[in-house]
């Protein structure tokens, strides 16, 4: 059991506190106004599950999770430096500059959000993960028809290790998790977002994942 604070109350963050609260962890939900009821959280009614604002929850939990927007992310993470101190950040967003609602260019060309994070957060251990795939798989693998792939990028070992079996809390299996090296590799799954809004304008809102076929 883990104290985990989850910033950003959006459809990603809701869907990932709902099913780390069900698997027996202590969530904290961290927004801007933590009386705000936004419509992702419409649903969310675990009470195991706490709101709170984002400073807060940063310093009160144990690992937290990035859910808030890429493209901002770096500005927001980089004022809680004291608060993550010591902590593990998993990093799940990705940074574009959206274009019509989806995806577009990256913020970070040749670099990578997670990379700009670490060094911003030297005291962090910065894990990049759950980032090329729909919100919906994330919490629900097993839902698609062919086994997904999830990728991992960092630099701390143990923090991998703790990562991993959040992962698996989450509903995926050992053989579907892929650790691809330190936080340089993320470089490379942040870029695979760019072929999210073609995919997406051909077939719609539907699950899927990019992933490895072996």
């Amino acid at each position: 059991m883990t104290r985990i604070g989850i910033l950003g109350a959006g459809r990603v963050g809701a869907n990932l506190a709902g099913k780390l609260a069900a698997a027996g962890h202590h969530v904290v939900l961290g927004r801007r106004n933590p009386d705000e009821r936004t419509p992702a959280l419409t649903g969310v009614v675990d009470p195991r599950i706490r709101f709170s604002d984002q400073r807060t929850t940063a310093r009160t939990t144990d690992l937290v999770i990035n859910a808030t927007p890429g493209d901002s992310a770096l500005d927001r993470l980089t004022g809680l430096r004291t608060e993550l101190a010591g902590k593990i950040l998993v990093d799940v967003s990705n940074a574009t500059r959206d274009v019509d609602g989806l995806p577009g260019d990256l913020c970070y060309p040749g670099s990578s959000l997670a990379e700009r994070l670490q060094a911003a957060l030297p005291d962090t251990r910065v894990i990049k993960t759950l980032n090329t795939m729909l919100f919906m798989v994330m919490t629900a693998p097993g839902a698609l028809a062919t086994p997904p792939t999830v990728y991992v990028s960092g630099d701390d070992a143990p923090a991998k290790t703790t990562v991993t079996g959040l992962l698996g809390d989450l509903g995926w299996q050992p053989a579907w998790i892929e650790d691809l090296g330190d936080i340089t590799t993320a470089r490379a799954t942040e870029a695979m977002i760019l072929v999210v809004p073609h995919i997406l304008r051909r077939h719609g809102f539907e699950p899927f994942a990019v992933s490895l076929a072996r």
